[in-house]
């Protein structure tokens, strides 16, 4: 039988019968998330150097305010590419959560009953793909993409105006603020976002589940002769995105205190970006949450940059990120080859 050391970006096997097995060395494994680390620190140190005010600890504790909702969605990406899939769906889970709580809590609707019912609706339908994915064999891209035009389609079935939300619970969220410093303050949203990500990275490094994580996008052949439970957990992940997206769109309508059947559009291109930038292998086996985190701020700190410089288009976020899309797929590439 095949072995699989089911440990972060390690996967042994020199059976000549599997030659398409991926062997990562210890010294490979950490190239893409240590060239990520690298890139974080050479653009704000350039930010450093070049605009006023941008070393102020209030630029950090912005990127993980600003970003919190993106950073939620990309740690449920993680383990959907860890295991080798992809979720399409995200982006339009984020907008049937905040057209769907904005009604409800419009509606009259007790706050509490409407968090349950939205992130349950959520992981229902990730939970759904996965089954899909796994009992009739569903390549993931058409399994989620089907689930891309479902939720985006109730979304707009519910109503396609924005939906203002006034509840008072709901707004005291928004406005809250959490001091950290004299002039340092940040949201809930952000916190909940640094949770998530602890959370998870303890998951993957520490449990059972996360290891099967490991395994089955190592070899998902090899993980089930090794009686991994193969189904179970690739339906988990997916329940588990399906779960952070809706989480995202709570996060979204705290922030906007609004609901809309089109926010959260393309959103799953970001969250995929940041995913691969954070030095996760698209074929899956390999890479941690905290890369994730690192590429969720590089995201953020090409916007910042973008802001403090003032005569910059927008646009320059998605070719940079374009750019360095390119770049770490390339990079995913040469370690790949060298560790085989």
């Amino acid at each position: 039988m095949t072995t699989i050391d089911a440990t972060p970006g390690t996967n042994k096997s020199d059976s000549p019968a599997n030659p398409r097995r991926r062997v990562y060395r210890p010294h490979t494994k950490y190239i893409p998330i240590l060239a990520t680390l690298a890139l974080v620190l050479a653009m704000y140190i350039g930010g450093v150097a070049n605009y006023e005010n941008f070393g102020q600890p209030s630029v950090i504790v912005n990127l993980f305010r600003d970003n919190a909702v993106l950073l939620v969605v990309a740690v449920g990406m993680t383990f959907v590419i860890l295991t080798g899939g992809i979720d399409l769906s995200v982006g339009a889970v984020i907008s049937l959560t905040t057209t769907l709580t904005a009604t409800l809590l419009q509606g009259g609707w007790p706050p509490l009953v409407v968090l349950v019912l939205v992130l349950l609706l959520g992981s229902l339908l990730g939970a759904g793909m996965g089954a899909v994915i796994h009992f009739f064999k569903v390549e993931p891209f058409i399994a989620t993409l089907a689930g891309l035009f479902l939720a985006r389609g109730l979304a707009l079935f519910i109503n396609q105006s924005s939906i203002p939300i006034r509840n008072e619970t709901w707004r005291a969220i928004s406005d809250y603020r959490i001091v950290l410093a004299d002039g340092v303050v940040t949201k809930p949203v952000a916190v909940i976002a640094v949770a998530v990500v602890l959370i998870a990275a303890a998951v993957l490094a520490w449990t059972r589940f996360g290891r099967n994580v490991y395994a089955i996008g190592g070899s998902a052949d090899s993980a089930l002769l090794m009686g991994l439970p193969v189904g179970r957990t690739r339906i988990a992940v997916y329940t588990l995105s399906g779960f952070c997206a809706a989480l995202g769109g709570v996060l979204f309508s705290i922030n906007s205190t609004s609901g809309w059947a089109l926010q959260g559009n393309g959103l799953e291109l970001d969250a995929i970006a940041a995913v691969v930038i954070g030095g996760v292998l698209l074929t899956g086996g390999s890479g941690y949450v905290l890369g994730t985190l690192l590429g969720v701020m590089v995201y953020g700190l090409i916007q910042t940059i973008i802001i403090f410089q003032g005569d910059l288009n927008a646009a320059w976020t998605r070719i940079v990120i374009g750019v360095l899309l390119f770049g770490f797929i390339v990079l995913q590439r040469l370690v790949t080859r060298k560790a085989k």
